[in-house]
């Protein structure tokens, strides 16, 4: 087998609009089937992107054989049932982030995977985006010193009642949908998990998700990681990395532009209003999703570990956890 053939389960739209594009871009990845719950959306999904087969239900297409890999693009609630669903259909599964509702939900879906023989990883993409890559790299040798905090922001606006995101059902709410970003960003740079954990959250009375939270997440040697996350602010994402003596920003940390170059700004003992302390590291436009499955499908094809070991996504789940449990209510 030279390539992965991916089934798509959901004509969800991050998945039509940027995930499945981009795994149809990847050399060793085929998407051969979508599905969906109803044979006429399914039909049409798969006309639009090209896809082969179109299966009126997600039961159909996990029955596929020549499905060897799912993309799960559905509401954080549906994860766990339909990763285990895959697993058992013996499909590799990569899943939309966060992993699951709740630890226990994520150490199930782990076994499950692991029981049966198929690989899981969680889509946090932009680890995966150059930029982040050479961050990391940057960190590790020592660029600018010890890690000592990490900054970071991501916001945008959405105050739509019926959408899944803002529906404590279905897995809603910031610390949920982008807060875990800020969570994996922090955890990933540090190599570490946190040894304490406090926030405050502001939520919405009518809705009850949360729109508003800030985490200090306190790291072992006394490193820290502060950040706010909010689905009814302006569109914003920030990232500072700041060592013992220099510091590491993003252009765009998260989502950055797939046809556009990227950049990351560099300053080693510097003064902060100088330009001239300060080294640009341009990248070429890449899709980060393309990077991520062509990663994914290169470890099922080699049957080697996965990039990000699902122990990860257990990990963030339990501070998503933490946050959402020590949070006085505001």
């Amino acid at each position: 087998m030279s390539r992965v053939r991916w089934g798509i389960l959901s004509t969800a739209d991050i998945g039509m609009s940027k995930v499945t594009p981009a795994i149809q871009r990847a050399e060793n990845c085929e998407v051969v089937a979508i599905a969906s719950r109803g044979n006429a959306r399914a039909a049409d999904a798969a006309a639009e992107l090209g896809i082969p087969a179109a299966y009126g239900s997600y039961e159909d297409l996990l029955a596929a054989n020549e499905v060897d890999a799912v993309y799960i693009p559905l509401p954080n609630n549906l994860h766990a049932e339909w990763v285990i669903k895959a697993a058992s259909a013996g499909k590799h599964v990569l899943c939309e982030k966060p992993l699951a509702m709740s630890v226990v939900q994520a150490e199930e879906m782990a076994r499950a995977c692991r029981d049966a023989g198929v690989k899981l990883q969680e889509a946090f993409m932009y680890r995966h985006h150059p930029t982040w890559v050479e961050a990391v790299r940057l960190l590790r040798e020592g660029r600018i010193g010890d890690l000592v905090g990490v900054q970071s922001w991501f916001s945008f606006y959405n105050d739509d009642p019926i959408n899944i995101r803002n529906r404590p059902e279905n897995g809603g709410g910031a610390i949920m949908d982008i807060g875990c970003y800020n969570i994996n960003v922090a955890r990933m740079l540090f190599g570490a998990e946190p040894v304490r954990i406090e926030s405050v959250i502001h939520r919405d009375a009518g809705m009850g998700i949360d729109i508003l939270s800030s985490a200090i997440l306190v790291f072992p040697g006394g490193g820290q990681s502060t950040f706010t996350c909010s689905t009814r602010a302006d569109n914003a994402q920030r990232v500072h990395i700041v060592g013992t003596v220099g510091r590491i920003e993003f252009e765009v940390p998260f989502n950055p532009p797939p046809d556009r170059e990227t950049r990351i700004f560099v300053t080693v003992d510097g003064d902060p209003v100088a330009a001239n302390a300060t080294e640009t590291i341009v990248f070429p436009a890449v899709d980060q999703y393309t990077v991520q499955a062509r990663l994914f499908a290169q470890a099922v094809l080699d049957d080697t570990p996965v990039p990000v070991p699902i122990s990860d996504a257990i990990a963030n789940m339990r501070v998503i956890e933490g946050i959402l449990a020590t949070s006085p209510m505001l």
